[in-house]
């Protein structure tokens, strides 16, 4: 029963990774505006400093990262809209493959697929003047995967409540901007108004992002063994809540 179960979450996961693969241009435009953001944010406040990070590109580059996976991840949940208009999803339905499966190999393949391009960001941010430590990117994979999770299943939870796809992208888009300036991914959160400060703890884009700068500058504003367990608690409501609407598609 578990090797069949595997076996299904792998054929989902390598069916996303065949569309990557058949799609570079898709992958590589979905670079673009992140990339945007760090070239033309982080030469234009070039002298700008935060939290003690004396050059601005360093402070920015976990923050876009976190963007990279954030819009990779809910977009995926267009992927699950053009599955059910052509038919794939009755197709799931019918075959002798559990719900719990297919969740898992969707988000598989987009976990997958955003850690590419926020590893894509990283490596990119070098020639930039990014400076990581030694071992940050190796350190960040955890950080990242488990944001690539959580906003999965925030994709898939948005999903099954919108049909149009139209609507779909302006819903997300709604959701993830306040998610974006509210993580402290271009400025530190302590720069918020204080009414504002609980809604950015309640943010699961924050702790990504000042993970990511627990181990890639060894300068956050929470300990890094906090933001890893925040993000992971964030990953399994998330994931939780977006299966149980997927139940519905």
């Amino acid at each position: 029963m578990e090797s069949k179960l595997l076996l299904s979450i792998y054929v989902l996961w390598l069916r996303e990774m065949k569309r990557l693969i058949r799609s570079k241009s898709r992958f590589v435009s979905s670079l673009a505006m992140p990339l945007m953001f760090l070239i033309f944010l982080g030469s234009g406040f070039k002298g700008v400093q935060f939290q003690g990070v004396t050059s601005y590109i360093d402070f920015l580059t976990p923050g876009i990262a976190g963007m990279a996976v954030i819009f990779s991840s809910t977009f995926a949940g267009l992927s699950v809209l053009w599955d059910r208009e052509f038919g794939f999803l009755k197709e799931i339905a019918v075959a002798p493959v559990s719900n719990v499966a297919v969740i898992c190999g969707r988000i598989a393949g987009s976990a997958t697929t955003s850690v590419f391009q926020a590893m894509a960001i990283l490596i990119l941010s070098v020639p930039l003047g990014f400076s990581p430590a030694t071992t940050g990117i190796v350190a960040s994979l955890p950080f990242i995967v488990l944001m690539a999770i959580t906003f999965t299943g925030m994709g898939l939870f948005f999903a099954a409540l919108i049909r149009d796809f139209h609507g779909f992208g302006l819903v997300i888009n709604f959701v993830i901007f306040p998610l974006f300036f509210l993580s402290g991914a271009v400025f530190p959160i302590s720069n918020l108004p204080s009414v504002v400060l609980p809604v950015a703890y309640l943010n699961p884009l924050f702790y990504g992002v000042d993970g990511l700068r627990a181990v890639l500058l060894k300068n956050s504003v929470l300990p890094a063994w906090f933001d890893l367990v925040a993000s992971l608690i964030f990953s399994v409501v998330t994931v939780i809540v977006g299966a149980k609407a997927f139940d519905r598609l």
